[in-house]
């Protein structure tokens, strides 16, 4: 069953209210919701840079949004099954962007303090998905947490080579993470493609956004929905045309095939997926139109 709520929490530092939306998917005795960490602000090349230039405006003239500055949703997955209280991500703390970082209150607005997360599943070593691993002071935000990530993705992030050859544009995604990452050392668990994580979490690789990109398959008896991270990093290009480069991705073309390969796993399974960068709350379903995807929320 999914339904909608809008959450009102007062935000410390502003004087009016801070609105978070939420969205809420329940499966037996698994609930899922979606907290807001806030939005980035990215130029527009970030995303849609490499692709048919015309035929990409054409379509995200269709959704109602520019082409020249972007400004994504960040959806930070919150699962509890009655034992374990898990996070997929973190969202990007208090030194990325101005936007983002929102995370603490979010889960103060669903009556929840970090210390009562029992788990943390990283999907990828971006800005906006583990630089909320650290508080301000660089302790643990999640000190009661057990902390898995892929790794292939540890590695990446954590080999001295990867700050020379990642390109001036994620110099600092590379800085940020290796600190992060060494921070927790001793509390991260190392996950490989299939494994069952938690009692019916399964990791499933999905790279080319990251090398190491992992998505959580979430199963309660016949019902799935799956954690997709930044594997589907938007819900108009990413849809339309799977099959095109994009900026974001820092292997284009393998971050292409993966894309390809989850819309027509989910369609086909007629599961639900979470999106990190998708709208509503990015809880939603694939549909198949017109020779691509589209993404219906709900």
């Amino acid at each position: 069953m999914l339904t909608r709520r809008l959450i009102l929490t007062a935000a410390l530092v502003l004087p009016a209210h801070r609105l978070w939306a939420a969205s809420t998917l329940t499966m037996g005795a698994v609930r899922i919701d979606t907290l807001s960490d806030g939005n980035l602000v990215l130029p527009g090349d970030f995303i849609l840079g490499g692709m048919p230039q015309d035929e990409m405006a054409a379509i995200v003239a269709k959704y109602g949004l520019p082409t020249d500055q972007l400004t994504p949703p960040c959806n930070v997955t919150l699962l509890r099954d009655g034992t374990n209280t898990v996070l997929f991500d973190v969202g990007a703390g208090p030194d990325f962007q101005p936007s983002a970082g929102k995370l603490a209150e979010a889960l103060a607005a669903a009556d929840l303090t970090p210390e009562d997360i029992t788990h943390v599943l990283i999907t990828h070593g971006h800005p906006d998905h583990i630089w909320g691993l650290l508080d301000e002071f660089d302790d643990p935000t999640f000190p009661n947490a057990a902390h898995l990530i892929g790794q292939a993705e540890f590695a990446y992030w954590t080999d001295p080579n990867t700050v020379a050859t990642i390109g001036d544009a994620r110099t600092t995604f590379a800085v940020g993470a290796e600190r992060r990452l060494s921070v927790l050392a001793d509390r991260l668990t190392f996950v490989q493609d299939g494994a069952e994580v938690l009692p019916g979490i399964a990791a499933r690789l999905t790279p080319g956004h990251t090398p190491g990109h992992l998505a959580f398959e979430v199963r309660a008896g016949s019902d799935q929905v799956m954690v997709v991270g930044d594997a589907l990093g938007n819900h108009h290009v990413a849809f339309e045309r799977p099959d095109w480069p994009s900026g974001s991705d820092q292997d284009a073309a393998r971050a292409a095939t993966t894309r390809t390969a989850l819309l027509d796993q989910i369609s086909s399974a007629q599961m639900r997926l979470v999106g990190y960068h998708l709208p509503g709350g990015g809880i939603g379903r694939v549909e198949r139109v017109d020779g691509g995807y589209r993404f219906v929320a709900g």
